[in-house]
């Protein structure tokens, strides 16, 4: 089950205030990022190579972050 994400328009509010907190929450709950990843198939070796190469920027910065 998915809930979905809504936010409330506060009296006196404008529109586009309101389209801005509601852009602001699906970029906080990570609902964007999963759209676009989610926009075209990824087949299965482009997702590994992509998991590989997020792995070795994190232990680049891993040791990084050691050495200080």
């Amino acid at each position: 089950m998915t809930m979905m994400t809504e936010i409330k328009i506060r009296k006196g509010e404008s529109v586009e205030k309101a389209l801005r907190r509601l852009k602001k929450k699906l970029d906080r709950e990570g609902i964007m990022k999963d759209i676009r990843a989610k926009r075209h198939f990824e087949k299965p070796c482009e997702k590994r190579r992509r998991k590989a190469a997020r792995a070795r920027i994190n232990a680049r910065r891993a040791t990084y972050a050691a050495s200080l």
